[in-house]
């Protein structure tokens, strides 16, 4: 643990210096890239630990992004109760979800949080009058804490601090004794419940705490565009977030922060350089999932390992 809190140190030691290295636009793609990278950490935490897949994921990140988009542009509530307040509808989606869901495993677990997910989509894009439909909701300020928030080196700072805090609250939920009860689930159900162990209240508490990292992420993700809309309760946002934690490494939590930087990364990148940028992604992702299963945390495992063997 004391080697991982150093890792951890100089790690947001060396994100501390970013901006004065790097040029505004760069600087909003890094903040980008650590957003994700929570979002795709709260899926890991259910798919890599508790084993529950999940297509819906993207709801609790819309949720919490809407709920504060409508309390400050629509009901003009103060920026320190919207903040909270997505985080806390996010958690409550997550439970309810968790109370439908969880009567399922496998393909029907998948499909049931995707079929949920489509009903709140369907909400944010039918009710205009409230959501804005597809045109969203745009204006939407970054806040006023003490300092604002509104340039891209104090919102980056501002995001750094929740996604480091939240990473290091993950790490200790999946070491604690709870976390490794979710991997004696994720492995066999039938065997923890032999040993005394409440299998459901374990994966709905998984479910619950997931959604509400991911309403956070969805929360600071309001903020860095100023705009929320129905894509950011696609279907498209939760395939995306469970690509970040394959082709990062499931039941890793650094694998898919490394894995959501990366997409952010190409889409970025490759998106600038052609128009078919979307097919260069799919081979990518396809290449990954047929030659590199484990993630690049996996390849990193086996070549460390066949080193060892030299």
């Amino acid at each position: 643990m004391g080697r991982a809190l150093l890792i951890a140190l100089i790690g947001a030691a060396a994100f501390a210096v970013l901006p004065a290295l790097l040029p505004s636009y760069y600087l909003g793609l890094v903040t980008k890239m650590m957003i994700f990278a929570l979002f795709a950490m709260s899926l890991d935490l259910m798919v890599g630990y508790a084993g529950l897949a999940s297509l819906g994921h993207a709801a609790f990140f819309g949720l919490g992004a809407y709920t504060v988009g409508l309390l400050i542009v629509r009901a003009h509530v103060s920026e320190w109760i919207a903040f909270p307040a997505g985080v806390l509808a996010a958690t409550a989606g997550g439970a309810l979800f968790a109370a439908l869901a969880l009567r399922a495993r496998g393909s029907y677990l998948l499909m049931i949080t995707l079929a949920l997910a489509q009903v709140v989509w369907g909400i944010a894009f039918g009710w205009r009058t409230l959501t804005g439909g597809d045109d969203g909701l745009p204006g939407i300020p970054r806040p006023v804490y003490f300092i604002s928030l509104a340039g891209e080196t104090a919102f980056f700072y501002f995001v750094l601090l929740f996604t480091g805090i939240s990473a290091l609250l993950l790490a200790a939920i999946v070491r604690s004794p709870f976390g490794r009860a979710l991997r004696g689930i994720r492995e066999s159900e039938t065997r923890m419940q032999a040993l005394g162990f409440n299998v459901w209240r374990h994966q709905f508490t998984a479910f619950v705490i997931a959604a509400g990292f991911a309403g956070l992420a969805g929360c600071l993700y309001v903020y860095h565009n100023r705009f929320v809309s129905p894509d950011f309760l696609h279907v498209v946002v939760s395939a995306e977030a469970l690509i970040m934690v394959i082709l990062g490494g499931v039941g890793t939590l650094l694998g898919p922060a490394i894995g959501a930087a990366l997409i952010i990364f190409l889409e970025d990148f490759i998106s600038s350089q052609t128009q078919r940028w979307l097919l260069i992604l799919g081979i990518i992702y396809v290449a990954t999932t047929l030659y590199a299963p484990r993630g690049i945390i996996g390849l990193y495992k086996e070549y460390t390992a066949r080193k060892k063997q030299r």
